[in-house]
C-alpha cells in the first residue's frame, strides 16, 4: 500500500483529468500556446494527447507543472 502524499498537489489527480480540466479552461489552441505539443495542435483529441503523454515524460511533466500553476494557486 502506498503511503499518504499530502504534499503532493497531483496525489489522486489521473492525467486524464488532469488534460480534461486544462482543456475545459484554456481550450485546446490555448493550452498549445502554454505547452508547444503538437498533440494539442494537429488534430487534438484527449485520447491522442493521454497516449503521446504517457510515453513522453518531458511533456507529461510540462504539463503537469501547468496543471498545478493553473489549479492550485
Amino acid at each position: 500500500m502506498n503511503p499518504p502524499q499530502p504534499n503532493n498537489p497531483l496525489h489522486g489527480v489521473t492525467l486524464e483529468t488532469i488534460v480534461t480540466r486544462l482543456v475545459e479552461h484554456y481550450g485546446w489552441e490555448a493550452l498549445y500556446e502554454k505547452v508547444r505539443i503538437n498533440c494539442f495542435n494537429n488534430d487534438p483529441s484527449i485520447k491522442s494527447s493521454l497516449k503521446f503523454l504517457r510515453k513522453t515524460p518531458w511533456a507529461r511533466d510540462k504539463v503537469e507543472a501547468l496543471y498545478i500553476n493553473t489549479f492550485n494557486n
